[in-house]
């Protein structure tokens, strides 16, 4: 085969790769067949596909893509104006979109679905305060349940969707609202009774942990992460939250030794939940 036809069924393939008219997969595979060895090949850049994109598009999409951008300003520019419910509706829609299409997309490329989930969720935080904020509520109590409700959804959310990192960051904000509860419905408690709020809860993830590991190794994983994040929360408490720290560091040391002990003396049952 000439070198001319041979570059000129490469540009065709590599046009094919860039237009998704084949699976990036098939689209190597000829390359391969057809390219020299160390031939260099094209790269297939975002800017590349874009293009392509831009050019392929009919003039329905162009209207669909410029009637949602047009959308999405109206809504941002007099969203302080819509009534409370509004609002709320508004703010869960553009959510569940944004959960929707994460979803979607990780079957193509895992980052960018994920990107698009965490988006979401960053919405869901952040729209809840900004509402509480417009509206004057700015007791405690109302982050307190706002941030309760978001770890629900990315612990329920996480564990659904296979997505551990989410799983975890749902625990530890549901510990953040633990802590706040503590720290404005408890007057200087001492440091055994801070021991007591906390260790219980290592104990149960602990627990959960082994009990869940025979169902699902992922969330068992987090739910030993979570356990030992609890382990050490007495003191994290104590640092933020109160005035006298005596024997903090006293008290980190031994829990660091124990913790440490406790592993090395169980690692057979723990890894094999984890594992």
């Amino acid at each position: 085969m000439d070198q001319e036809r041979r570059k000129t069924i490469v540009r065709e393939i590599e046009h094919w790769q860039r237009s998704k008219l084949l699976p990036d997969q098939y689209c190597d595979f000829l390359l391969n067949l057809y390219l020299d060895e160390g031939q260099a090949r094209t790269p297939v850049t975002f800017t590349g596909r874009a293009a392509v994109a831009v050019k392929a598009a009919t003039v329905k999409q162009w209207l669909l893509t410029f009637g949602i951008f047009s959308l999405i300003c109206f809504v941002v520019l007099y969203f302080n104006e819509f009534h409370p419910l509004l609002q709320i509706a508004l703010s869960i829609t553009g959510v569940l979109v944004l959960l929707s299409i994460g979803q979607k997309y990780r079957e193509r490329n895992e980052s960018v679905g994920l990107g698009l989930i965490g988006a979401g969720m960053l919405l869901m935080l952040g729209a809840g305060l900004y509402m509480l904020q417009l509206h004057e509520l700015l007791a405690w109590g109302w982050k307190a349940g706002l941030l309760g409700l978001c770890s629900i959804c990315w612990v329920a959310f996480g564990i659904g969707a296979r997505i551990p990192l989410l799983h975890l960051c749902g625990w530890m904000a549901s510990f953040l609202v633990y802590a706040w509860l503590l720290s404005n419905n408890t007057d200087s408690p001492r440091w055994f009774e801070i021991q007591l709020y906390w260790l219980p809860a290592s104990f149960v993830f602990g627990w959960c942990s082994w009990f869940f590991h025979r169902w699902t190794r992922p969330v068992a994983s987090i739910l030993f992460v979570a356990a030992a994040i609890a382990w050490f929360m007495p003191e994290l408490y104590s640092a933020v939250f109160m005035k006298e720290q005596v024997g903090l560091q006293l008290q980190l040391m031994v829990k660091i030794i124990a913790g440490g002990v406790t592993l090395f003396s169980l690692r057979k049952q723990w890894i094999a939940w984890v594992a």
